[in-house]
């Protein structure tokens, strides 16, 4: 097994599979410190929250020195957008206030379960990535709007394990598996949902190729152990994959196998 194990994003080279938002941590320092023990390849920022507070108080320049002293890059949101037009004009401000063409895409399409809106999504995605964003959509496991988005220009897909939030983990892995058995070539990483390490650990070992989370480790008792986890798992479930995990049998298989004749364990 090769040691070389990193993943790409247009021209940017990643070595880390695990992404980190930045909302709802406790206070700066710990933020810092879970960064810092995350060793994420890139940490979102919400413009939209920041503008509706009217000041950030330093919180963005925090992120962004946090993120860069483990080498990790800011990765820009829309969320809180409700229409692609909404989601353009944040994304473009975006470009401006960060210095960067990433933008991870998010549109809502229901209030209760924040599900993306997937009509308003291609739409979005269609014209940002005419526009030179490389395009970071967030949405479901169907797999029809998956395809109409890598149509539009997405370089990767950002399929939900489950909705925003909730920490239940892959709700429905047979939809994620027919995800990445149909579409083998694409970059897929698992969005929102997760809730603990084994979660995490359970998409790579999927073979998907990165996951991102915020509230599994923000809401922690311990968010900075809990951020020191999910590297591990992330890691693990990876190396998982790359070992190979062994086929599910409806059967039972004798792991030591016999020749047909009775024998004692410790006889001389």
């Amino acid at each position: 097994m090769s040691h070389d194990d990193t993943w790409q994003v247009g021209d940017t080279r990643l070595t880390s599979r695990f992404l980190l938002g930045t909302a709802g941590y406790p206070s700066p320092q710990v933020l810092a410190e879970a960064i810092a023990a995350a060793r994420p390849a890139a940490v979102t920022v919400g413009l939209k929250r920041t503008l509706a507070s009217g000041a950030d108080n330093g919180f963005v320049a925090g992120v962004h020195a946090a993120a860069q002293a483990g080498g990790a890059r800011l990765l820009p949101n829309t969320a809180g957008c409700r229409s692609a037009r909404e989601a353009v004009q944040l994304a473009r401000m975006a470009r401006e206030l960060y210095g960067t063409d990433w933008i991870k895409l998010e549109v809502v399409g229901d209030e209760h379960t924040l599900q993306p809106d997937p009509v308003e999504l291609v739409q979005a995605a269609a014209t940002l990535a005419k526009e030179g964003f490389t395009v970071w959509p967030y949405c479901t496991d169907d797999l029809v709007t998956c395809r109409r988005l890598l149509d539009a220009g997405c370089p990767l897909l950002m399929p939900w394990g489950a909705p925003i939030g909730s920490g239940q983990g892959l709700l429905n892995p047979w939809a994620l598996r027919t995800l990445r058995e149909r579409l083998p070539d694409a970059t897929l990483i698992v969005d929102a949902g997760i809730g603990a390490p084994s979660h995490a650990a359970q998409a790579l070992e999927m073979g998907f190729d990165a996951v991102l989370l915020n509230s599994a480790v923000a809401q922690a008792r311990d968010p900075v152990a809990m951020a020191y986890a999910f590297h591990h798992a992330v890691k693990a479930g990876r190396t998982a994959w790359r070992a190979g995990v062994m086929a599910r049998q409806d059967f039972a298989v004798a792991s030591t196998p016999t020749g047909g004749e009775a024998f004692l364990i410790g006889a001389a």
